[in-house]
C-alpha cells in the first residue's frame, strides 16, 4: 500500500511539476516570437533599439525557469547589443527558448491534458445518460468510441500513462532549463561567494546557539543533579557514626539524584545526535516522531539508501521540532510529513490542516529551523496564510 502510495503522489508531483512547466513555456513561446519580430524588423534598421530590451525580457523569462529549477543565474545582460550577441549565457538562453517554447511546451500539455481528460472519462459512465443521444460517442485521440465502459476504459488508460510517463516527462520538459540555463564554466561565480558567505555566516550562528543550548541544558539540569549528589554524600559522611537511618536514606535520595542526572545527560547526547539514526535510519526515526506527535500524524518516506548522518540529523531536527509546533501551535487535527530524494538533494514537506498565520518574527522555533537549515546550505520555505493550512518545504544537499 505504501509503494501504491508513493507512485499516487509521485505521479501527482510530475502533473504539478508540468503545469508549472507548461506556464514558463507559454511566456518562453510569447517571448520568441517577439524575438521574432524584432529580428524581423532588425533585417531592415528599425528592431536594432529594440534587441536590448528584447534581450531583457529573454533574461527575465529564464531566470523565472531559473527560479522554477532551483539554477544559480547569471547577472545582467550586457548594454552593448554586440556584447549581448557575443556572451554566451544569452546565446544558451536563445537555444532554451526554442527547445521550452515546443517541447517543453508540449510536455506541459501532456500533462494538464492526461488527468483533465482521466477525470472526465473516468466519470463519464456515471452521467453519460444526461446528454443528448447524438453527443454518446466522445472521441478518444483520433478515435470515435461507443459505450459508456470503453470512455471509462480509456480514462484508466490515462491515468496509467500518468503513472508510468509522468516522471519521464518532467525530466524531458526540464533538460534545457537544467543542462542550458546553469552557469556554464568560468562563469562569475560572485554570487556563489555571497550566499556561501551568508550560509557560513550562519552555520556559525547556529554552532554557537547549539554550544548554548547544550551548556543550558548540563548547567540547568545535569549540574544541579550534581551539586545535589555531592551535598547528600556530605550529608551521609555526618550522619553515617550518629544516626545510620538517616544516612540511609540519604544514600537514597542520592542515588536517585545520580539516576536523573545520567538521564539528563542520556537526554543531552541524544539531542546532538539520536541513536535512533544509527539503529533504524531515517524512515524508522521518522515513524517514531510521527506516532509520538500530538495530531494525526501521516509519513511518507521516499529515501532510498542512506544519506549522510549531518543530513538525516539535520532532517530529523527539523520535522521533530515541526511537529511540535504542530502540536503546540497550530489547532490543526491532522499533520503530514512527506520526505523523498530528488537527485542529490533531500526534499522535506510537512504541512498540517490548522489555523495558519506561523510568523518567524514571534518566535515558535522557526528562525532556529531555517538557521539550522542554512548552515547547511539548504533552503527553507513557510507558506501559513491565516486560516491555514500551513505548509513548511525544506531542500537540504545531499550528494549525488
Amino acid at each position: 500500500m505504501t509503494r501504491v502510495w508513493r507512485r499516487v503522489w509521485a505521479s501527482l508531483d510530475a502533473v504539478a511539476r508540468l503545469i508549472g512547466g507548461l506556464g514558463t513555456a507559454l511566456l518562453a513561446m510569447a517571448v520568441l516570437i517577439w524575438i521574432g519580430v524584432v529580428g524581423l524588423l532588425s533585417c531592415v534598421g528599425a528592431g536594432i533599439l529594440l534587441v536590448p530590451s528584447a534581450l531583457r525580457v529573454l533574461r527575465a523569462v529564464a531566470n523565472r525557469e531559473r527560479a522554477r529549477l532551483d539554477v544559480l543565474g547569471p547577472g545582467p545582460v550586457p548594454h552593448q547589443v554586440r556584447a549581448a550577441l557575443r556572451d554566451v549565457t544569452v546565446r544558451r538562453e536563445l537555444a532554451w527558448l526554442l527547445l521550452h517554447a515546443t517541447a517543453g511546451f508540449a510536455a506541459g500539455f501532456i500533462g494538464l491534458s492526461l488527468p483533465v481528460v482521466m477525470l472526465q472519462n473516468t466519470t463519464y459512465p456515471f452521467w453519460y445518460h444526461l446528454l443528448p443521444p447524438e453527443d454518446n460517442s466522445p472521441s478518444f485521440l483520433f478515435w470515435t468510441i461507443t459505450g459508456p465502459l470503453a470512455v471509462g476504459a480509456t480514462g484508466v488508460l490515462c491515468g496509467a500513462f500518468i503513472v508510468a510517463l509522468g516522471p519521464a516527462l518532467v525530466r524531458a520538459q526540464e533538460w534545457p532549463g537544467r543542462h542550458l540555463l546553469a552557469p556554464p564554466a568560468g562563469a562569475d561565480l560572485s554570487l556563489r561567494v555571497v550566499e556561501l558567505t551568508a550560509t557560513r555566516a550562519a552555520a556559525l550562528d547556529a554552532h554557537a546557539a547549539e554550544l548554548r543550548r547544550i551548556e543550558r541544558s548540563l548547567h540547568d539540569g545535569t549540574q544541579n543533579r550534581l551539586v545535589a549528589v555531592n551535598v547528600l554524600l556530605g550529608a551521609v559522611r555526618r550522619a553515617v557514626d550518629r544516626d545510620p537511618a538517616a544516612a540511609h536514606a540519604a544514600l537514597d535520595r542520592a542515588q536517585d539524584a545520580a539516576e536523573q542526572a545520567l538521564s539528563e545527560l542520556r537526554a543531552v547526547a541524544r539531542s546532538i545526535l539520536p541513536p535512533v539514526l544509527a539503529d533504524r535510519g531515517l524512515a524508522g526515526a521518522l515513524d517514531g516522531l510521527a506516532s509520538s506527535c500530538g495530531v494525526p500524524c501521516e509519513l511518507v518516506v521516499d529515501v532510498p539508501g542512506r544519506c549522510a548522518a549531518s543530513v538525516e540529523a539535520t532532517a530529523y531536527f527539523v520535522i521533530a521540532e515541526a511537529l511540535s509546533n504542530v502540536t503546540k501551535h497550530s489547532g490543526a487535527a491532522n499533520a503530514m510529513v512527506e520526505v523523498a530524494r530528488q537527485g542529490n538533494r533531500l526534499a522535506l514537506q510537512i504541512s498540517d490542516d490548522g489555523q495558519g498565520g506561523a510568523d518567524e518574527s514571534k518566535g515558535s522555533g522557526l528562525a532556529g529551523i531555517r538557521r539550522r537549515i542554512e548552515a547547511y546550505d539548504g533552503r527553507f520555505t513557510l507558506d501559513s496564510p491565516a486560516g491555514g493550512p500551513t505548509t513548511m518545504r525544506v531542500e537540504l544537499p545531499c550528494g549525488s
